[in-house]
């Protein structure tokens, strides 16, 4: 006879229930500590300022708290959650912030002097004017000397981080480690870069207008549409780099090392004439695609150009520069022109149904009357295929009567545009920037306006 199987019983860890307990004390305390503070930026009575100073407080759940002008210095923050967390002033020295979550936190003036930003979620963090250069926090060591804090490089490390659509304008970033991170879209106008290494990051879509990037490693980085505008260029590593789309206006590439980085070519450069291109692809949509050649001016500089009353349906133009091109009543249904700089350029009337214009940028371009509403893909099955411009940038352009019905408008810059007597019924305007945009007029009947900023009807 087999002995019958006993039955076990789940018992507690005493070390993983002491762990517990002792998280649960520690963010207690600093749930007071933090009321206080908050009633300390309120000026009321028994108001203490937060002094957290190199305190472990790994994990603590610190999101939607006012802690601007709280002392961190040196302070553990692994993992910790700051979403929606206000720090204007906030002393950070020296803390480390690795894994943190402060996405759409507000870093304001802070000062993150070698702070440790490891693989943090920054994703709409606000970093205005705040301090991210070198910083070296050392303490008394065994026998008396001063030796460096513990998990500490004395450089701001956002080594892997994710900074989409972050806002450090003006911040200090001077030596600081930025590899491999994601600054989709982010905004660093007037940044200080200086030697900062930034090599394989993903600047897709960022702003560096005013820049200084003196002696930065940009290596292998990615700044697809970005805008360098004024930015500084001196002795900038920019070797393998990828510059398809980037705005440039003013700026010196002389003392820049642009080793096989990728940049836009001259049209002549294809091996033939841009007018036997067209002819070709007049052919192509003739013939169905049974003879001729489908135009494909990707990656190319043809700006000035006039291609006015031309059908240039089904085209690739993604990431062409194309400032100043001439398109009045041109036919660019379904076309490819994401990415495509477009600042400047004359679209009046055109049919740009279907077309893919995501993060494209048509600052000051004139779209007036142009159609950029959905193409009918099947009449059997009413199939439509709508416009696409996610994340593009239209800021002054003017798009008075244009038909933009069912388009995509999502994270779209409409900053000071005339949207006039416009077309946007069943139009998808989520997180859009409608900041001094004018809107009289417009049909918006059923369009998706959650998120929009700024808007004025």
């Amino acid at each position: 006879m087999t002995d019958a199987p006993t039955r076990r019983t789940r018992t507690r860890h005493p070390k993983k229930a002491g762990a517990r307990v002792v998280a649960r004390a520690v963010q207690d305390e600093v749930n007071l500590a933090l009321d206080r503070h908050e009633a300390f930026l309120k000026r009321r009575v028994g108001g203490i300022r937060a002094v957290l100073k190199f305190r472990d407080l790994s994990h603590i759940d610190l999101s939607g708290r006012n802690l601007s002008e709280c002392d961190f210095t040196g302070a553990t923050l692994f993992g910790c959650n700051l979403r929606d967390t206000k720090l204007h002033h906030a002393n950070l020295f020296a803390v480390d912030l690795r894994s943190a979550i402060i996405e759409n936190t507000d870093f304001h003036r802070a000062d993150l002097r070698g702070a440790a930003l490891r693989g943090a979620r920054m994703n709409d963090a606000i970093l205005t004017e705040a301090d991210l250069r070198c910083g070296v926090m050392l303490q008394p060591g065994i026998g008396g000397e001063l030796v460096d804090l513990k998990h500490r490089i004395g450089t701001s490390d956002m080594t892997i981080a994710s900074a989409q659509r972050a806002d450090m304008t003006r911040a200090k970033m001077s030596d600081s480690f930025i590899r491999q991170t994601d600054l989709t879209d982010a905004i660093l106008r007037n940044v200080r870069f200086v030697r900062a290494d930034l090599s394989h990051s993903n600047l897709t879509g960022a702003t560096l207008e005013g820049a200084d990037l003196t002696e930065a490693n940009l290596s292998g980085a990615i700044l697809h549409g970005a805008i360098l505008s004024r930015s500084c260029l001196m002795n900038t590593n920019l070797r393998d780099a990828d510059l398809i789309g980037v705005v440039l206006d003013s700026v010196d590439f002389s003392q820049a090392d642009l080793t096989n980085a990728s940049i836009a070519s001259r049209v002549e450069n294809l091996g033939g004439q841009i007018g036997a291109i067209i002819t070709a692809h007049l052919e192509w949509i003739q013939s169905n695609g049974r003879e001729g050649k489908r135009v494909s001016l990707a990656r190319t500089d043809i700006g000035g150009e006039d291609f006015s009353s031309l059908n240039l349906s089904a085209g690739d133009f993604s990431y062409a520069i194309m400032t100043g091109v001439n398109l009045t009543k041109s036919c660019l249904a379904m076309a490819d022109l994401s990415f495509a700089d477009l600042r400047g350029a004359d679209l009046r009337h055109a049919d740009l149904r279907g077309a893919n214009l995501k993060r494209a940028t048509l600052n000051g371009a004139s779209l007036q009357g142009a159609r950029l509403s959905a193409m009918a893909l099947s009449l059997s099955t009413n199939t439509q295929w709508p416009a696409n411009l996610e994340s593009a940038r239209l800021r002054s352009a003017n798009l008075a009567g244009s038909d933009l019905r069912q388009a995509v408008l999502n994270q779209c810059d409409l900053t000071h545009a005339d949207l006039r007597q416009a077309d946007l019924r069943r139009a998808s305007l989520r997180n859009a920037t409608l900041t001094h945009a004018n809107l009289s007029g417009a049909q918006l009947e059923g369009a998706d306006l959650e998120g929009t900023i700024d808007l004025k009807i």
